[in-house]
């Protein structure tokens, strides 16, 4: 475990200055009409969730620390929590057991995909994280099996380790978070965030994902993962402007998200320094709503029909954006 990642002992209520850890650079690599409508597909989702994913000033929640400096929660459950600005970490004594990775690694099969995948795929990959799609997942991993394993050893995660099935994977809470808060670094519009952001209220197989640290306040994006039996074990991986958390537990969702509230102080969160406005962050923008569907269908429908094409079906109708940006993007015809 590196320095950057123990508990650390400093005050929560204050964050003070923590030395942020070095991070590693991730780039997406792009590949005609159906690249224009994914990307046409992502920046309508990237800007709609623009104002929170970049410029939203909010209050990160604020652990509740044992006399040792890990967060207080019972030996069921990991939680680990960073603070972005400070680079203040804090985790229950057990956050780096790797434990059942779930539905959480798709993060980790999206990442690898979203580098590698065709556009179909990584059309696919976010509709998995959006709905976290296990046939998708089991689709994706069949043509990248290393993906897990790949996107572990790119941001560091020591915790995470790949199986012959995805959802025979591991991970832990720790990595989790170091994850994200990677990801928010290097792009904060990144298509894993946006999708998170973008999330389903309830998931391909009708699993509400409204649990765990999804319930605590600034969250903006989460990936759920429960058992097959939706008793056994739940987590949960969440981003604010200015924190992640991730948590797991040995048992329910309500146990879940019950460990998760113990486990923050009630009622008391660190402000952010407010960021600058821009074109995206500005509060005056009007937004307007873009016809996102029906402009991707018109780029790739001489490629595909419409319906079918597995682009299409992740797309929303109308998404809003500023308005000042829409007139940026493609049009239809």
């Amino acid at each position: 475990m590196t320095a950057s990642h123990r508990a650390s002992k400093t005050c929560p209520a204050t964050f003070a200055n923590v030395p942020l850890a070095p991070r590693t650079s991730h780039r997406a690599a792009t590949t005609s009409s159906r690249r224009a409508a994914t990307a046409t597909a992502t920046a309508a989702l990237a800007l709609s969730a623009g104002p929170a994913l970049v410029t939203t000033a909010s209050a990160a929640p604020v652990p509740n620390l044992n006399p040792n400096g890990t967060i207080n929660a019972p030996a069921r459950t990991q939680i680990s929590f960073e603070h972005t600005p400070t680079g203040f970490h804090a985790g229950t004594a057990n956050e780096h057991e790797s434990r059942p990775g779930l539905s959480i690694v798709k993060m980790y099969i999206a990442d690898y995909v979203f580098t590698h995948g065709t556009p179909e795929e990584k059309a696919q990959a976010t509709q998995m994280l959006r709905t976290s799609d296990d046939r998708i997942a089991s689709q994706l991993y069949a043509k990248y099996p290393q993906s897990i394993n790949e996107t572990a050893r790119t941001y560091g995660l020591d915790d995470t380790h790949g199986a012959a099935h995805w959802g025979n994977s591991t991970t832990s809470t720790a990595d989790s978070v170091k994850y994200l808060e990677a990801k928010k670094r290097q792009n904060p519009t990144d298509p894993v965030l946006v999708a998170l952001a973008t999330a389903s209220p309830v998931a391909a197989d009708g699993y509400a994902q409204n649990y765990g640290t999804a319930t605590l306040p600034g969250v903006i994006g989460t990936k759920w993962g429960w058992s097959d039996d939706r008793q056994s074990f739940h987590a949960s991986a969440s981003y604010g402007t200015d924190f992640s958390v991730a948590a797991a537990t040995n048992g329910p969702a309500a146990q879940l998200t019950g460990d998760v509230q113990a486990a923050f102080v009630p009622g008391i969160s660190t402000p952010t320094p407010p960021v600058a406005p821009g074109i995206l962050g500005s509060s005056g923008l009007g937004m307007v709503n873009y016809p996102a569907r029906l402009v991707a269908q018109q780029q790739v429908g001489h490629i595909a029909p419409p319906v079918t094409d597995p682009i299409i079906a992740t797309i929303p109708e109308n998404v809003l954006v500023p308005q000042p940006v829409a007139g940026f993007l493609p049009q239809p015809r």
